[in-house]
């Protein structure tokens, strides 16, 4: 499969992307200028996280995401929420790096995984190989049966990694050697690093295009070609990062997930290449205006709970319980005794007196956020 960019229909494109870049800007100077800038991009991450499993069939809740990334679970996390916090993790890596670094070849090899793979068969050439039993021999400095078992453990452990490593250059050099039940996890035929290189040559294609139109094609040849099997997720993370990168988005990285949210699902995989783009460029906007409403809604909700720290002392954990309830979708009582270094029964007089709504309704937890 190849992507072409070739005859748009610029007239039919350029009043929704004239919408998108006004919406884009709009929202970009208030995250830059807003005293609550900081907190919305941190509540952004999560629930354009939340967002990207929805868009792609999986429901995970924000406050299970939020309570999964300060390790406080009240349950064993579900496989959805495992992928749910490890695109949280990626959107934390790309906006705390620099500007360009995630749309480079070593930005896509380190969020894909084959930067690394590269690397190791780099660092590898040159150096024999060793498969004997001998390599496989615990070193033990000093004689301590702890020390011993470790050192078995650790020769298992090579061992294996060995036989892996084995296995997947075997795979790479022919496609008919398969691992029993790998077809279960990955398809032979899919070729991740092809299809890769075929989205780079569409994303330098998109150089001289407009920053909103480019952010369109890239998102579109990345559903079409579908670069990753098991990180498809990650396409829309570039996408934010292209326009971050163009210098349209600079104050954030933008959350585009939940604008796709309001999108029908036949509009974003319509048959229609005119179709696709126009219904990103409209998730684009719905985005940007969503994020605006969730500003100006930190905005008022900081205003009403800092009159609550007039005549406080300065020692008051009131400012430290503001700060984490305008960074986080939900917060709970052990969320602020941990932030705050108090009691959980001083985080619930610190809540109380914020007057900040609960929003969960369970039972076996309790939970606060600005609605």
């Amino acid at each position: 499969m190849v992507y072409t960019i070739e005859n748009l229909p610029l007239q039919t494109l350029l009043p929704v992307i004239g919408r998108a870049e006004d919406h884009l800007a709009r929202l970009d100077e208030q995250v830059r200028r807003n005293p609550v800038g900081e907190g919305f991009i941190e509540r952004s991450h999560f629930f354009d996280a939340a967002a990207s499993m929805w868009v792609g069939g999986e429901l995970v809740h924000i406050d299970d995401l939020v309570l999964h990334d300060e390790r406080m679970d009240v349950r064993a996390p579900t496989h959805e929420l495992t992928i749910a916090h490890g695109i949280l993790r990626a959107r934390r890596r790309i906006a705390g790096a620099k500007a360009d670094w995630a749309m480079s070849d070593a930005g896509i090899g380190a969020l894909t995984g084959y930067g690394d793979r590269h690397y190791e068969a780099g660092a590898g050439e040159g150096t024999p190989a060793s498969e004997g039993p001998a390599d496989l021999e615990p070193m033990v400095v000093e004689d301590d049966p702890l020390a011993r078992e470790l050192a078995n453990i650790d020769a298992v452990l090579e061992q294996s990694q060995r036989l892996l490593d084995r296995v997947s250059d075997a795979k790479r050099g022919s496609r008919q050697e398969l691992v029993v039940g790998d077809l279960v996890v990955r398809d032979p035929d899919w070729d991740e690093e092809d299809r890769l290189a075929q989205w780079k040559r569409v994303l330098r294609d998109t150089d001289d295009l407009p920053p909103t139109l480019g952010a369109a094609l890239i998102w579109d040849a990345w559903e079409s070609l579908e670069p990753m099997q098991r990180q498809h997720w990650l396409g829309a993370l570039l996408v934010a990062a292209y326009l971050r990168a163009r210098g349209k988005v600079a104050s954030h990285l933008f959350g585009f997930n939940v604008g796709l949210k309001a999108v029908p699902r036949e509009r974003r995989r319509s048959h229609n290449r005119v179709t696709r783009l126009l219904a990103f460029l409209d998730a684009m906007s719905a985005s940007a205006e969503a994020g605006t409403k969730d500003i100006a809604r930190l905005a008022q909700a900081r205003e009403q709970m800092t009159r609550r720290l007039n005549g406080r002392r300065s020692s008051s954990s009131l400012p430290t319980t503001i700060e984490l309830v305008l960074s986080r979708p939900v917060v709970s009582a052990p969320m602020i005794a941990k932030r705050a270094k108090v009691t959980q029964r001083a985080a619930l007089n610190l809540i109380s007196e914020l007057g900040v709504r609960e929003v969960t309704g369970r039972g076996r937890y309790r939970a606060w956020g600005i609605v």
